[in-house]
């Protein structure tokens, strides 16, 4: 599914969605930091502290920084750690350091599904944030449809190494009791070595194998169900998600979902992951977030053509284009599972977007299509 950036999007605050200014109330939470080392603008002039705002993060505002999209992963660990070296934030000695300083990185989604390496990306990327922070700089995730398919506990299109990853994950935490953060975070770094392990013992044809997928189809569950680990961690992260003049989505934002609120959207979907908007039926899915071809995960508005768009789409659409909007959409199919093609990187300096393909090509303009 295409990842969006739109820029250039007001956003009207509604009286039951976004406060008037950056502080910290009964529904949002504020959180600023910057670099213990006094980061400094090309003048002289120190940055600004980054100010979050909202639970999980809704508004950010982060003067001066430079920033950095990167669309789908689907489980490519390689493919990842490439995009991220190329957008100049990830070291390229294999130790898996923040290089990017007070550069403000967002992934959005589908970090899930189609590869085997699901949550050592997210390892990662946990990992990178606490550096970043220490830098000035910060990680934002957002979250996809894959992401929210497998806390309805939707496994469709689960890659086999992945269940293993989540059998070798689960028995791997339990070594570290009630220090969840330490064994995620810890993750990206015994990661490969665990699968090395399980692929020197591995019989394909042996009964072993059937109950070794059957246990990992159970440990996903574990892990993935909400109020599970891994639910809990991708509820830290939003589906809207705006960073200075830009909005950060995997879909599409529609004039009614701003209309409801993007705080109250992420407040709705994290509450459902972490299991705390449970009724008799179970627990109630955000509807509006999360199911429907106008739901802002599932969204393609944005990926088709005008022509092809009913009368009353094209009208949606120009609602947003009045404010001179650019809209890029940043999924280029880079993991192995869906395209394996050349990853591609959104930057964002001084407001001006531009896209890096390769570290020593030129910037040019992207045009990507849109993968389920």
């Amino acid at each position: 599914m295409a990842s969006l950036c739109l820029n250039s999007l007001p956003l009207p605050p509604s009286s039951q969605s976004q406060p008037k200014k950056l502080v910290e109330t009964s529904l949002f939470s504020s959180v600023s930091y910057n670099s213990p080392n006094g980061l400094v603008k090309g003048g002289g002039e120190s940055l600004k502290p980054i100010v979050i705002s909202g639970n999980p993060p809704t508004y950010v505002s982060a003067p001066g920084r430079r920033i950095v999209a990167v669309g789908d992963l689907h489980g490519d660990l390689e493919q990842t750690r490439c995009a991220l070296e190329m957008a100049g934030v990830l070291s390229d000695d294999g130790q898996d350091l923040w290089v990017g300083g007070e550069t403000v990185l967002v992934q959005l989604g589908d970090i899930l599904d189609r590869g085997e390496d699901e949550i050592a990306i997210l390892s990662l990327l946990r990992s990178l944030d606490i550096q970043a922070k220490s830098q000035g700089g910060a990680v934002f995730q957002v979250n996809g449809n894959h992401e929210t398919m497998n806390v309805e506990g939707d496994f469709r299109y689960v890659d086999p190494g992945s269940f293993d990853e989540c059998s070798d994950f689960l028995e791997y935490s339990d070594e570290y009791q009630d220090d969840w953060e330490e064994a995620f975070v810890n993750w990206i770094g015994v990661s490969s070595r665990w699968k090395e392990n399980q692929k020197s013992t591995q019989n394909y044809w042996g009964p072993w194998n059937i109950v070794k997928r059957q246990k990992g189809v159970i440990a996903r569950s574990i892990l993935m169900r909400p109020g599970g680990k891994l639910a809990c961690e991708l509820a830290r992260h939003s589906i809207v998600l705006k960073i200075n003049d830009w909005v950060f989505c995997h879909g599409g934002l529609l004039p009614h979902h701003v209309e409801y609120g993007i705080d109250r959207i992420n407040r709705e979907v994290s509450l459902w992951m972490r299991g705390l908007n449970e009724t008799d039926d179970g627990p109630r899915i955000p509807f509006l977030a999360t199911r429907g071809y106008d739901s802002v995960v599932w969204n393609r508005l944005y990926s088709r053509d005008s022509s092809e768009l009913e009368d009353y789409q094209v009208e949606q659409a120009r609602q947003w284009c009045k404010y001179n909007c650019n809209i890029w959409r940043i999924d280029v199919g880079m993991s192995s599972g869906v395209l394996n093609s050349m990853p591609e990187v959104l930057e964002i300096r001084d407001n001006k977007a531009r896209v890096i393909k390769s570290k020593s090509s030129a910037y040019s303009e992207l045009q990507a299509a849109d993968y389920t």
